[in-house]
Order: structure tokens, then sequence, then C-alpha cells
């Protein structure tokens, strides 16, 4: 009897442990207010060629003058990557001026969004995010 308990008692513990949560990935209407986009322009300083997303990080000079680092959200590598931008345009931004198109945080992050598009120094533009504007046509 003890045996058979024992036994129920493992296997119900697997059971609790197989069903809790997994992480799951976030949609962009989850964190991203599509009716909050906006440009941004300043000097790109760093970013992070990772999966699921890519980041990328800006100085921001406000109406008072004072410079706000900014977080940036891309889509996955392999988007970047089938879409022409490569590790090689953020790496020779880094310390020049930029322009993103981005949607701001739903959650009122200060300083954080998923960026659409991104205007490199040389004039070029990328598209590394979600069209939620329905805008890509225009570039």
């Amino acid at each position: 009897m003890r045996r058979m308990l024992y036994g129920v008692l493992v296997v119900a513990f697997g059971f609790l442990v197989a069903a809790r949560p997994a992480p799951a990935h976030h949609a962009f209407a989850a964190e991203f207010d599509a009716n909050k986009c906006t440009d941004l322009t300043g000097t790109f300083t760093s970013y992070e060629w990772q999966n699921p997303h890519g980041y990328f990080h800006l100085d921001v000079k406000d109406a008072s003058g004072a410079v706000n680092s900014w977080t940036f959200e891309t889509v996955s590598l392999s988007t970047l990557k089938r879409s022409g931008t490569s590790r090689r345009d953020f790496e020779s931004s880094i310390g020049k001026q930029v322009t993103v198109r981005a949607c701001l945080a739903k959650n009122g992050a200060k300083n954080r969004a998923a960026a659409e598009t991104i205007k490199m120094p040389d004039g070029q533009i990328h598209r590394i995010g979600q069209d939620v504007e329905g805008k890509f046509s225009a570039y």
C-alpha cells in the first residue's frame, strides 16, 4: 500500500512540475502601442545582436537639452538579415546620428520602444521591425 501511494505521489509531482507555465514569447500588441509611434533622432550608442530580438540604444536630447538613453527592440536576427540589415550596419553606426521610427511601450516604461525603421547615417532606411503602421511600401 505504501509503495503504491509513493508511486502515485511521484507521478502527481511529475505532472505538477510539467504543468507549470512555460516562458512564452510575447506579441507586439502586448508590449507596444501601435497608436503611439514617433520619430526619434539621436546618437547610436550600442547594440545587442541576439535572438529572439535585437536591441539597440540611442542617446536622444529632449526639448530642455537633457540627454535620455532609449532602448529599441527589433525583429529577430533572421528577419533583419532577410530584410538586408546586418550586424555591420549597426556596428558602423555607433557614435553617429540616426533616426528611428518606433512605437512606444504600453506599460509606461520610459524610453523603451519597438523600432519599425531606422534611417542610417548614410541616409539608407532599413526595415527593422513590424510594419504596424502599414508604411513600408513608402520605403
